[in-house]
């Protein structure tokens, strides 16, 4: 319902990623390709599992540094993470009835679920979950029925959605 935009951050959170960032795409990626070349000179790469193991970090890492540089370039970076106009979306503390269960949780990226929530036992939804994108942009008092992966419809009463405070 909602306009796709970009995961909700606090500066804090894009700050620390940013960094994770500087470091999988200067030093660590340069440790990687030493270590493959390092490989590379010991000779016969078919049985060299020290040149597997690299080259299978290199695609993780490079992996990595592609889905950071996709979050941070599109993220909204602010200590509030949206109005309080009762409308889901990223950033919001959500409560709904989810097949007949209370549930409170906050929407945002799993990427700064541990940074935002930490010992507070507030679960976190992505908004690119299939509950997530069906619920974002909705209003308290709104119902509706999604469909989760297993194919069954699932009906939602969104019954408060606050932001994030910490």
């Amino acid at each position: 319902m909602a306009e796709t935009e970009g995961a909700w951050l606090t500066q804090e959170a894009y700050d620390r990623l940013k960094a994770e960032l500087d470091h999988l795409s200067g030093p660590y990626r340069q440790e990687i390709i030493d270590r493959i070349s390092a490989a590379r000179d010991e000779g016969d790469l078919k049985e060299n599992g020290g040149y597997h193991a690299a080259r299978e970090e290199q695609g993780k890492n490079e992996g990595r540094i592609k889905q950071l540089q996709h979050l941070l370039e599109n993220a909204r970076v602010s200590d509030q993470p949206a109005p309080d106009d009762g409308i889901v979306e990223p950033g919001m503390v959500v409560e709904a009835s989810i097949a007949g269960k209370t549930m409170k949780f906050l929407l945002g990226s799993r990427e700064v679920a541990e940074s935002l929530v930490g010992d507070s036992g507030l679960q976190v939804f992505s908004e690119k979950s299939p509950m997530g994108a069906a619920i974002n942009g909705y209003k308290v008092g709104d119902e509706l029925t999604y469909q989760a992966p297993n194919g069954k419809d699932i009906p939602v009463k969104i019954i408060s959605a606050v932001p994030f405070t910490g």
